[in-house]
């Protein structure tokens, strides 16, 4: 089961990492602050998922 999530998780990263730089083209592109707004979010998240996934085991507690 956990390499599933671990399969999971980076799945989420990868999706969370190009679609902060698909916004950050869309802002550079429009300069909406909602595209800003997005690529920050989106790359904030990517940012946390891969710590997650680097410390899966601490969080786990084995």
């Amino acid at each position: 089961m956990i390499p599933f999530h671990r399969l999971l998780i980076a799945t989420a990263i990868v999706f969370c990492a190009g679609f902060a730089l698909w916004a950050f083209g869309r802002y550079l592109a429009f300069k909406s602050l909602g595209m800003l707004a997005l690529t920050l979010a989106f790359a904030l998240f990517a940012t946390a998922l891969a710590y997650y996934l680097r410390h899966l085991k601490r969080f786990l507690g084995r």
